[in-house]
């Protein structure tokens, strides 16, 4: 019987897992810049806290932010945590108000023990996503632009404590998808333009937590930090175009990514404070040097007035469980935070920004230690100093952590 439950499990987040990138939708013409939207590679529980995650550790979550956090687990469970985000989008330009709804799994990730103090993770996660629809009338005609797709990591990391209160961690990625931004004018004749990017490549992750023990032996400070080196992307990129007129598909600058393409370093950095077991405070900085990073246009149908900036985002997040040996009400874990994110997008001069807040709760399984993670968020994006497109977004999202007792020795009778 348990051996069946685990294989249902295992066969249902398989599943799920294939059907992440189809399920994801993103709707902001912000996201046909670049790469698209970046992700930090949250939770449910850390989107409730604002994003925080450097210095979180914990034996019942998977924190992918830091892989160090990995060598915090159980002996005796085998963790499964995946989230669903639904969306709701509010926007303004120029006068002009839109209204938009979307959603999908966001992540699927697991967490063991392999030894003592090295703890494994294995998951998939977006890197980055593209989606929009938007038109408008031109001399003569009309025009329409739209964009799908978007990366995945498919990652596995390990976690190891080498010496007491610290540890060290690495995630390495396989960095897979593709991105296609589309033009379609309608006059005389119908003529359609796209510029296409597809990666196939691999990515590593750094991380390292210290935990400082306070003589009370209840109290906890701990520094996180992780790193992410630069390097160039490897896959194509392309454009093509089409003119009803002509009848023929031409495609455009195909070329290789190497070289041409890249990912800048990045550093992360957080401390906490976790007060007797029950109330845990945290604060993150994240800072990302893309204004040195190349991005050559796509086919000569990107906008040469694209650039990126430097991004950089500031987070701040509590959880406060009261008692979890106590009642429901007690077991339960009270989430909020806050965030400000100056994004690696800048369009003619004009950098985007968002920044939000959100609470949450972690409910727990009757009979067991699994979690329903709930959260609302609020994000505001715009651009300065001139406020091309604003948007309000209200984000739901749902997230579960299945925690199975994979390796207890049930007792011969």
């Amino acid at each position: 019987m348990r051996i069946n439950k685990k294989i249902s499990l295992f066969a249902i987040a398989v599943a799920m897992g294939y059907c992440m990138s189809m399920a994801q939708i993103v709707t902001t013409p912000y996201s046909k810049m670049g790469y698209g939207l970046l992700n930090d590679n949250v939770s449910s529980i850390q989107r409730s806290m604002g994003g925080v995650g450097y210095a979180m550790k914990g034996g019942r979550i998977i924190n992918v932010m830091n892989p160090a956090s990995y060598a915090d687990v159980d002996s005796l469970t085998f963790l499964w945590d995946f989230g669903i985000d639904l969306t709701n989008l509010w926007s303004k330009e120029n006068g002009n108000k839109g209204y938009n709804f979307g959603g999908g799994l966001d992540y699927l990730t697991g967490h063991f023990k392999v030894a003592k103090g090295l703890g494994a993770s294995f998951g998939l996660l977006p890197y980055s996503s593209v989606g929009y629809a938007y038109g408008g009338t031109i001399d003569g005609g009309s025009e329409s632009r739209s964009g799908s797709g978007g990366f995945n990591q498919l990652y596995i990391g390990l976690g190891y404590q080498p010496i007491k209160n610290l540890s060290v961690g690495m995630n390495f990625a396989y960095l897979f998808g593709t991105t296609s931004n589309v033009t379609l004018i309608s006059s005389t004749s119908t003529s359609y333009f796209s510029r296409n990017m597809k990666i196939r490549d691999w990515n590593t992750h750094l991380g390292l937590q210290y935990s400082m023990p306070l003589a009370n032996g209840r109290d906890l400070f701990t520094l996180g930090a992780t790193f992410q080196p630069k390097k160039s992307f490897h896959g194509d990129t392309w454009g093509t175009s089409y003119d009803s007129q002509d009848s023929k598909v031409d495609t455009i600058g195909y070329t290789s990514m190497s070289g041409k393409y890249e990912q800048p370093a990045s550093i992360g950095v957080g401390l906490s404070y976790n007060i007797n077991r029950k109330l845990t405070v945290e604060a993150d900085y994240t800072y990302q040097k893309w204004s040195g990073a190349k991005y050559q246009p796509i086919g000569g149908f990107e906008s040469q007035t694209m650039q990126f900036d430097d991004r950089w985002k500031l987070a701040t997040g509590v959880q406060y469980t009261p008692n979890k040996r106590g009642s429901y009400i007690g077991a339960m874990s009270f989430r909020a935070g806050a965030f400000y994110n100056h994004d690696y997008l800048n369009y003619n001069g004009n950098n985007v920004r968002d920044y939000g807040a959100s609470i949450g709760l972690g409910l727990p399984a009757p009979g067991g230690k699994t979690t329903v993670n709930l959260g609302v968020e609020w994000r505001h994006r715009e651009s300065s100093p001139t406020q091309l497109i604003t948007e309000n977004y209200l984000n739901i999202t749902l997230g579960v952590n299945f925690n199975e007792l994979w390796f207890w020795k049930s007792r011969i009778r």
